[in-house]
């Protein structure tokens, strides 16, 4: 049984990128100009095109033309990992840029999701995370200040799960909720991203093996950067 012509030019396209004929971030032929090379309607190619839109191999970009998509990073929903965890199991290198560092007393929400007494103190940070140097996310994160007292400032904004781990503490699970939202005017400048723009806002109580909360996390991520999986 033959492919829909639409299918076999997907396919061709498909194998056009993996090959190299264009790269990750470049910009491919107008609809017009591959609908000449292939011979065939507007609306043909449009529909392979759309195609591998949906498939995350290309992106469109209003104005600007079709660009072969980056490869997202991806979160599994099930168990708990680090965004540094998570981004190196995927080639990329994380880096985060510190934007606030503080130790304070915490929010109403802070002590009930952590689970904190009415004298206890935390440490909040605000944090620009980064795969191979391209902003995936703004994060502000929440963690007893009894918890990280003994680390250094590096340790905890580097990778507070590994620093975690590397001092005996095994993390256990997370509970997490994610929501579609707009980029408001700072998250869009920390994020180099339009005002309006879509992203996803994930909350997140993690929580250690024995069943302590150790960390309150709100994150918001660039929509065409990241995505989330489920695995049952």
């Amino acid at each position: 049984m033959v492919s829909p012509v639409y299918i076999q030019i997907h396919n061709q396209i498909k194998k056009d990128i993996e090959a190299g004929k264009w790269k990750i971030g470049e910009k491919i032929p107008s609809e017009r100009e591959l609908a000449e090379n292939f011979s065939v309607s507007r609306m043909t190619l449009r529909q392979a095109i759309q195609t591998l839109v949906d498939e995350g191999i290309l992106e469109r970009k209003i104005g600007s033309g079709t660009f072969v998509a980056r490869k997202k990073v991806q979160e599994k929903m099930s168990g708990i990992t680090s965004f540094t965890e998570i981004t190196e199991a995927q080639g990329k290198v994380p880096t985060s840029k510190t934007v606030s560092y503080l130790i304070t007393i915490p929010s109403l929400s802070e002590s009930e999701k952590l689970n904190l007494d009415d004298n206890q103190k935390v440490l909040r940070m605000e944090r620009i995370r980064f795969a191979d140097d391209v902003p995936i996310c703004f994060e502000v994160a929440t963690v007893p200040l009894e918890l990280v007292r003994d680390y250094d400032k590096t340790q905890i904004t580097s990778s507070l799960y590994r620093t975690l781990e590397e001092n005996g503490l095994i993390i256990g699970h997370a509970q997490q909720t994610v929501s579609a939202m707009l980029a408001s005017e700072r998250i869009a400048d920390f994020l180099q991203l339009k005002k309006g723009d879509a992203i996803l806002r994930l909350r997140q109580v993690s929580f250690l093996q024995d069943g302590s909360p150790f960390e309150y996390v709100r994150t918001q991520y660039a929509g065409d950067r990241y995505e989330f999986y489920l695995e049952k």
